[in-house]
């Protein structure tokens, strides 16, 4: 009874760990996407839902090496394949994100990094959750 109290709580502590690294490496990859997005749409005049998707690609690409390294430790040899998986939950958190985008911003008239900050974190949940359970599963 105490081993699994004992593996219970190493696991919760593991778990904890893993989501506050996630989280750090989500600052570095928020910073990367909100900068990136700035860039191209008030500065070379992209389309706002053009620079939100390239901000988003970019940091999401930063954040699988960052997360493949330090949050999940990974040693899976097929790195093209664990990226793929990692960029389809990022594609899925894109499509969340936009969508949770044009709803606050076009639709309920938030201002539009006030809605990119409640889509970021919506997706930031969706993507911790699918990475561990499907991206980093061992």
């Amino acid at each position: 009874m105490r081993l699994l109290l004992a593996l219970s709580s190493f696991f919760e502590k593991a778990f904890l760990l893993r989501f506050l690294r996630f989280c750090v490496v989500g600052v570095s990859g928020t910073a990367i996407d909100f900068g990136l997005t700035w860039l191209c749409k008030e500065i070379f005049k992209i389309p706002k839902f053009i620079a939100n998707t390239i901000g988003f690609v970019v940091a999401a690409t930063s954040n699988y090496i960052l997360n493949r390294v330090w949050t999940w430790g990974s040693t899976n040899e097929q790195v093209g394949i664990e990226y793929l998986k990692f960029f389809s939950v990022s594609l899925i958190g894109l499509g969340l994100n936009t969508l949770i985008l044009y709803i606050f911003n076009e639709k309920l008239k938030f201002n539009f990094y006030l809605s990119k900050v409640i889509a970021t974190g919506v997706v930031m949940l969706w993507n911790f959750f699918a990475n561990n359970f499907f991206t980093f599963a061992a």
